[in-house]
């Protein structure tokens, strides 16, 4: 596996701004937002904001780092799909 982050702005509605494209084998599987002061506790943690094919999650899940974001989604990319 060949993940790639490229860093961006996106316009979320609110001041978290600070996101990442990632990329795998150079298509994109997700999008991560570091979340802003707004969010107390959590600021300067990073969101799956979007996840796409195997990293797709209904329960979008909250990272300390972009560490634990990166492995999750390989985690996420090499379990076997579920059908059923």
């Amino acid at each position: 596996m060949t993940m790639k982050l490229e860093p961006v702005q996106i316009a979320t509605g609110s001041n978290d701004r600070e996101s990442r494209l990632v990329f795998e084998d150079g298509m994109l599987v997700a999008v991560l937002v570091q979340l802003s002061s707004e969010h107390d506790s959590e600021a300067g943690h990073w969101f799956l904001e979007a996840g796409f094919g195997r990293v797709e999650n209904v329960h979008a899940p909250i990272f300390a780092d972009l560490d634990e974001a990166q492995a999750w989604i390989g985690r996420q990319l090499s379990e076997p799909r579920s059908f059923g």
